[in-house]
């Protein structure tokens, strides 16, 4: 058997307002809403799983093109623009 408690609360008028369309839209009473919703504020929080990911590494090999300075912003800009004059 489930106790109840009669209580008395002071709520904001425009949210008891949304409260009660949202109860009739659901075709349920105020306070099975009002009872809803202090069950999930009050339930444990859940556990996020870490979900492994395993990110792709490039072997390959590379590096930068020969005439390419990395120390100068233009001969990078002109680079990445194809710019084969650098």
């Amino acid at each position: 058997m489930i106790s109840r408690v009669k209580t008395t609360l002071d709520i904001d008028d425009a949210l008891v307002t949304r409260a009660k369309i949202a109860a009739a839209r659901r075709r349920t009473t105020l306070t099975r809403l009002v009872e809803e919703g202090l069950r999930l504020r009050l339930a444990e929080p859940r556990r996020a799983t870490a979900a492994r990911v395993v990110l792709p590494v490039f072997n390959g090999g590379g590096g930068m093109r020969p005439g390419i300075d990395p120390c100068s912003n233009r001969s990078m800009l002109d680079a990445a623009d194809g710019d084969d004059d650098a």
